[in-house]
């Protein structure tokens, strides 16, 4: 930000990014009522591949607890952005929105921010209250090749 206040650009570029990183998410739609499954995401390896395969699950925690592949996600497209559905196994859930404006990824409904951090393994790690997700994404860089 310069001194008043406007932006220079850079945090733009990079919410931008991260905000086509997230609508790069692969995960396809599914019958009505069922979570949809997460895909492999490009530039993962074979054996991160194989690993996550068939497994609609995402990394989640709350807390200081560990994160544990556990969580489901499910994609709606709304007139904002695409809507993630994140549910815990008791049932309690999160709703994030993968914007179309450059902020990237924020918490779809409710008071609390979302705070997004890059993660190795192409991903993202998206903080919200006391819960934390992984998310599979491809985050291209912001400089050009000289």
């Amino acid at each position: 930000m310069t001194d008043d206040g406007s932006d220079t650009g850079s945090s733009k570029t990079v919410n931008c990014l991260l905000c086509l990183a997230i609508l790069s998410l692969p995960l396809a739609a599914c019958g009505p009522g069922k979570p949809s499954s997460t895909k492999v995401a490009h530039g993962q390896t074979a054996k991160q591949a194989k690993k996550s395969a068939g497994d609609p699950r995402i990394p989640c925690a709350r807390g200081p607890a560990a994160l544990e592949r556990v969580c489901t996600i499910e994609q709606a497209k709304g007139e904002t952005g695409t809507i993630l559905t994140i549910r815990h196994p008791d049932g309690a859930f999160r709703r994030l929105l993968v914007t179309h404006d450059g902020r990237g990824v924020v918490a779809a409904d409710g008071a609390e921010v979302a705070k997004v951090g890059l993660i190795e393994g192409n991903g993202i790690e998206v903080m919200i209250g006391d819960a934390r997700y992984r998310l599979p994404a491809t985050v291209k860089s912001a400089t050009k090749p000289s």
